[in-house]
């Protein structure tokens, strides 16, 4: 049964809220075309689209010659052939529609959300996830959103990291948020479960994080790379593993992550910055466990806090009993 709390948003969306954006067109093979691939004349009459994306509507079907379905991107065209071409938009351009989705609100005023994001949602569309993200939810949830930059996202967390998130729902409320996201005037506590044994004594990592220069979806500590704070306590530690509360004062992408790993006791499951499975978790053991800030508009203080899901309770529970 889903709790109280969480409520489960499906706004009804009628054909004419969403343009298709689909266009065929059609053009007759001329004199110096003959012999030329089939991917390259459609570059031609087809500009405005990538190469690569017109190769991807010939595999998919789209492209007709002489009325009969190509199915090869290489094929030799003949002067006289009429080639018919479904242009449909690329999967980016179609990344800021709405799509509804079931959304965990934890507080709502006219100018603010909280929500609970559960590991496994991406939160802005990117390459690889450019549908079903947090984004296209909150399009569906509220037309306001179509108003706001990334749909009132103020901050963001790692696809597989589970927790609270703010989300604005007025420009005024955005650019307040954000003022004050980078005043470190937001309060932002993680639960985490690491590996080794991290020092008993609370302590702050501070280091900056940048691109991995080797690889492009890692972030590393580099030396050109934005100022970062982490402060780390540790809650227990039991089977070699650390369970640890962690601050942010910065909100570099990966940061926790990121700076756990470089002092050698990088996150359970983490494979990505070489943190091994254990404990039945099948993601990077982390969660934003509790928001404190003022209210944007009204200056009210505003504290929240999210239980752990059943995944990270369960190891959680296994290392502080």
């Amino acid at each position: 049964m889903r709790a109280e709390n969480e409520r489960d948003y499906r706004v009804g969306l009628c054909d004419e809220d969403l343009d298709t954006g689909v266009e065929t067109r059609r053009f007759e093979v001329a004199i110096d075309g003959h012999g030329e691939r089939l991917d390259k004349l459609l570059v031609a009459h087809a500009g405005e689209f990538s190469r690569s994306h017109l190769q991807g509507l010939i595999e998919r079907g789209c492209v007709q010659v002489d009325g009969v379905v190509a199915s090869t991107a290489s094929r030799r065209l003949r002067a006289g052939q009429t080639v018919s071409v479904e242009l449909q938009p690329t999967d980016e351009s179609r990344a800021f529609t709405p799509e509804p989705m079931a959304l965990a609100i934890r507080h709502e005023d006219e100018h603010l959300l909280v929500l609970a994001k559960p590991a496994g949602l991406v939160v802005h569309p990117a390459p690889g996830h450019w549908r079903g993200t947090l984004l296209n939810g909150l399009l569906a949830y509220h037309r306001g959103a179509f108003h706001l930059p990334r749909a009132g996202i103020v901050h963001r967390l790692d696809k597989d990291t589970s927790g609270l998130m703010l989300v604005a729902k007025t420009l005024p409320a955005m650019t307040a948020l954000v003022r004050a996201i980078a005043a470190r005037e937001v309060r932002r506590e993680y639960v985490a479960l690491a590996h080794g044994q991290v020092a008993a004594a609370p302590f702050s990592i501070e280091a900056p994080i940048g691109r991995d220069p080797v690889s492009r979806v890692r972030m590393a500590i580099v030396a050109s790379g934005r100022p970062a704070r982490t402060d780390v306590a540790r809650v227990a530690y039991r089977e070699a593993v650390s369970a640890l509360r962690c601050t942010l004062h910065t909100g570099r992408t990966h940061q926790i992550r990121v700076h756990l790993a470089w002092c050698g006791h990088p996150l359970l499951a983490d494979t990505l910055y070489g943190g091994a499975a254990a404990l039945g978790l099948a993601r990077q053991a982390l969660h934003a466990v509790r928001l404190g800030l003022r209210h944007p508009i009204t200056a009210d203080p505003l504290a929240f806090e999210e239980p752990l899901p059943p995944d990270l309770a369960a190891a959680w529970a296994v290392i502080c009993g």
